[in-house]
């Protein structure tokens, strides 16, 4: 099981999530790091993982503003050997494009998350995936209610190779994962690399969520509040 890092950026400060209600995050104590300045945490949850890919959810666009690319630029080039996976709100494959233009070629370690909340049509749909292999599908949902404008979630000829199962109201939650929707949707797309988001508590619940058919899974809290094992006492 891949542990993936993120980080929650809101006006350019890293912020603790709480049940996915944005408007009471705030910015994030950890035991691994002091402060909430953007590389300080993004390098202590690295090192805590040795991961080699870094999770961004960019609140600012996803509340409806502006990527806030000058913090993207600035972790692009202090971290050469990360990849990114770059949730920015985006509502369509052209607002990545135009910010992808505004990287330069450290875009190529960018990975678009399209979010299921985000996206608006199904033509944009159709756009963002037309390359099964370059973006991620998150697919966001609140408790019982599918945050689904486009209809992305009963699409599955156009859903990806990864798919994120995002349970927002478990993000910050330590409610435990959301594993009869990672099943779910394991059953209709049995190729798909899938990804989890929330809930995850302990090594138990990582261990329950491989069982369940994830590959990866999306993590802050748990790792901020050291509930996870080290990389280096997992060898």
């Amino acid at each position: 099981m891949q542990v993936i890092p993120v980080i929650d950026l809101l006006a350019g400060q890293v912020v603790r999530a709480v049940r996915g209600e944005r408007s009471a995050y705030r910015p994030v104590q950890s035991e691994l790091c002091d402060g909430s300045e953007p590389l300080v945490v993004t390098r202590a949850l690295l090192d805590y993982t040795a991961s080699e890919t870094l999770y961004i959810a960019d609140l600012d666009a996803l509340n409806g503003g502006a990527v806030q690319a000058g913090v993207l630029a600035a972790l692009l080039s202090a971290l050469p050997q990360t990849a990114i996976w770059l949730d920015g709100g985006f509502r369509g494959a052209d607002e990545f494009a135009a910010l992808a233009l505004r990287l330069g070629t450290a875009a190529q370690r960018v990975t678009p998350v399209f979010g299921s909340e985000s996206l608006v049509t199904p033509a944009a749909v159709r756009d963002c995936f037309a390359d099964p292999r370059r973006a991620i599908l998150s697919l966001d949902r609140r408790g019982n209610q599918l945050l689904d404008p486009a209809g992305c979630w009963t699409t599955e000829a156009l859903w990806p190779d990864r798919l994120i199962v995002m349970t927002l109201d478990r993000v910050g939650a330590f409610a435990g994962p959301d594993l009869d929707t990672l099943a779910a949707i394991r059953r209709r797309a049995p190729g798909a690399s899938l990804i989890g988001a929330g809930g995850i508590r302990d090594e138990a619940d990582l261990e329950a969520a491989a069982a369940s058919g994830a590959e990866a899974w999306l993590v802050a809290s748990a790792l901020h509040d050291r509930r996870l094992i080290p990389h280096a006492s997992r060898r």
